[in-house]
Formats: structure tokens, C-alpha cells, sequence
């Protein structure tokens, strides 16, 4: 007589991202970010060139409830420029939020919390090319047209350049 298979409590298979949902949630709830968002698209919310040179500490909110204040950190010789965008970057931000969530921006040379985190690296350079270079993509290219399905062949030339333009090991120097 066959037993029967005893049942599954999981459920298989869960995206990265629900796993850590409530911990991130906790995490950035704790700052005062009731969304994450803000924090996660913090360049496209506010720009390329201001996400080079501030990033977002802390949202505190008054003892009323209304209106937020957003401390910004950045370094002393971009305060100025920060300052003269005040206006810009809280209209961007309550964008974000879908409401005049902030009313107030702080800008600040060292963190709120304490100065050991005020010591970031900005990014103050442009940035670096992204992606594999045009011969290990020409490379690739050729080690996968035997392939007949085209998204498979696609796939295996992206994947074969990545790797030859980062592992310097296969031999060739791309």
C-alpha cells in the first residue's frame, strides 16, 4: 500500500523582493520614509546631477502630523547649489509621494543621526561606460549564430559578452 506524499507548507518558489519587503519596510519607516521609493529612485526622482551630490537622510514630521520635513545630506561646496534648488527638489519629491508630503527641505553637511554616517562618497565624476565591450559583443555574436531560436540566441550573445568583458581568465582581452 503507497503512503501518501505528506504535503508542502511552502510554497515553492518566492521573488527576492517579497522576502525582504518588510524589512526594508521597517528599515526605512524607521528614518521617517513611509516609502521606500524615495529612497530606491532617488535619481530619477530628483535628477541625475543632484543625486551625484545629496542623497536623503531623514523625513521628520511635526508634532502635528503635517508637513515633513526631508533633511538632504551632501558635501560643503554643494550646499549652495542645493540651497538655490530647494523649491525644485520639494515639488520632485511630494510628486513622488502623490502629495505635499514635504514641506520643509533641510540641507545638511553631516548626517542627522550622527557624524560617522555623515561620511559618504559622492559621486562627483561622470559615469563609467555600462555594458560589454563592442568586441566581446562581436565575439559572442559569432559563438552564438548556430542557434536557431532567436530569443535563445539573444539571450547567450548579452550573457557571452558579459562574461568576457568581466573574466579576463577565457584568454582573450576584450
Amino acid at each position: 500500500m503507497k503512503q501518501p506524499r505528506p504535503k508542502s507548507t511552502t510554497r515553492g518558489f518566492s521573488r527576492a523582493v517579497t522576502l525582504m519587503q518588510k524589512r526594508i519596510r521597517d528599515a526605512t519607516e524607521s528614518r521617517g520614509f513611509a516609502q521606500a521609493r524615495l529612497l530606491t529612485h532617488w535619481a530619477e526622482i530628483v535628477g541625475e546631477a543632484t543625486a551625484k551630490i545629496a542623497h536623503p537622510v531623514d523625513v521628520s514630521y511635526a508634532r502635528g502630523g503635517m508637513g515633513a520635513t526631508l533633511t538632504i545630506l551632501t558635501s560643503g561646496a554643494q550646499a549652495p547649489m542645493l540651497e538655490m534648488q530647494k523649491e525644485q527638489l520639494r515639488e520632485r519629491v511630494n510628486a513622488c509621494y502623490g502629495y505635499n508630503a514635504i514641506s520643509r527641505i533641510r540641507i545638511t553637511q553631516t548626517a542627522a543621526t550622527g557624524f560617522a554616517e555623515g561620511q559618504m562618497a559622492f559621486d562627483h565624476g561622470p559615469a563609467a561606460p555600462r555594458g560589454p565591450k563592442l568586441e566581446a559583443k562581436a565575439a559572442a555574436r559569432d559563438l552564438a549564430a548556430p542557434v536557431k531560436n532567436d530569443a535563445l540566441r539573444l539571450a547567450l550573445e548579452a550573457l557571452g559578452a558579459n562574461v568576457m568583458t568581466k573574466c579576463p581568465e577565457t584568454g582573450k582581452k576584450y
